[in-house]
């Protein structure tokens, strides 16, 4: 399985972003309020974002540079996600 960096827009608005292995398998977490206290905390949630990494090392970058992103960075990288799917 190829990871991927994934962003949630919760009800409240935010954005969550986090890698995982298995996408599927965590939004279904998610959605039952298991995946992590932050986004239980806020359902529902839905997906803003997904963008493919070549490896895990790839990924965990990834994630770290989208949480230094100020709020607007993070509207135009998901806005910029939608436009290529």
């Amino acid at each position: 399985m190829k990871p991927v960096v994934y962003l949630l827009r919760c009800v409240d608005g935010s954005l969550y972003c986090v890698w995982t292995l298995q996408l599927d398998v965590r939004l279904e977490m998610h959605r039952r309020g298991r995946g992590s206290k932050y986004v239980a905390s806020r359902l529902p949630v839905e997906v803003a974002g997904v963008l493919p990494m070549p490896d895990r090392s790839a990924a965990m970058r990834e994630e770290a540079r989208i949480k230094r992103l100020t709020r607007a960075e993070k509207e135009a990288l998901v806005a910029g996600a939608r436009r290529a799917v």
